[in-house]
């Protein structure tokens, strides 16, 4: 498939109906995810014939994807029901199959490399500080390959200095840094829309 065509399957896709603040909650756009996936599979056959989890995957925007891509099998996990429903729905629109858990990554509970690529656009930790740590945490633990993942420009120190001392990774690469669109979504948002600075990581995890 190729990233243009991906690109606009994707910009279909139902989001946040009613976003909740404090899981800071906001839709992945079609521009980012399609590069994202895109690259992790024809970069690093990442995703074709993998098992992909999508970490916080909200609206399933990264797991219908890689599922568009190829993939094994597709596993989202959110803490959010509602998230999830929408997900299902998207899913359901364009004819692919997610595996759905409602759970908090805190909790999660894979035994054994079962999956192979951790996708995910985990929360910034501007409302709970440390959760995007949190995220990597257990995305570099649960990976048996690698794990995609996007954090603001501005903690790139910090996320590589985590990721190879504290969490394990073998190696924590910025492919590209990206501008995300930050949508007018919450009362406390002032302007019509912010574009923050992203890197797109892939880490490796340690055996891989």
């Amino acid at each position: 498939m190729k990233l243009k065509q991906l690109e606009g399957l994707l910009g279909n896709l139902q989001q946040f109906s009613n976003p909740k603040v404090e899981l800071e909650q906001y839709p992945t756009g079609p521009h980012i995810a399609s590069r994202m996936l895109y690259t992790a599979e024809n970069s690093f056959g990442d995703v074709g014939d993998r098992v992909v989890a999508d970490f916080g995957c909200g609206c399933g925007t990264l797991g219908i994807a890689a599922a568009l891509l190829g993939a094994e099998h597709v596993v989202g996990v959110d803490v959010d029901s509602q998230s999830l429903e929408i997900a299902s729905a998207n899913a359901e629109e364009l004819e692919v199959e997610l595996n759905l858990v409602q759970c908090d990554l805190g909790n999660l509970d894979f035994r054994g490399q079962i999956v192979d690529t951790v996708i995910m656009n985990p929360p910034f930790g501007t409302r709970k500080k440390g959760v995007d740590m949190e995220f990597l945490r257990v995305a570099l633990a649960v990976a048996s390959q690698a794990v995609y993942s996007l954090h603001k420009t501005s903690t790139r120190e910090h996320v590589k200095r985590a990721a190879l001392r504290d969490f394990n990774a073998s190696s924590a690469e910025v492919l590209c840094e990206l501008r995300y669109d930050v949508p007018h979504l919450y009362k406390f948002h002032k302007k019509k829309e912010v574009d923050i600075a992203v890197d797109l990581w892939r880490f490796v995890p340690r055996g891989a």
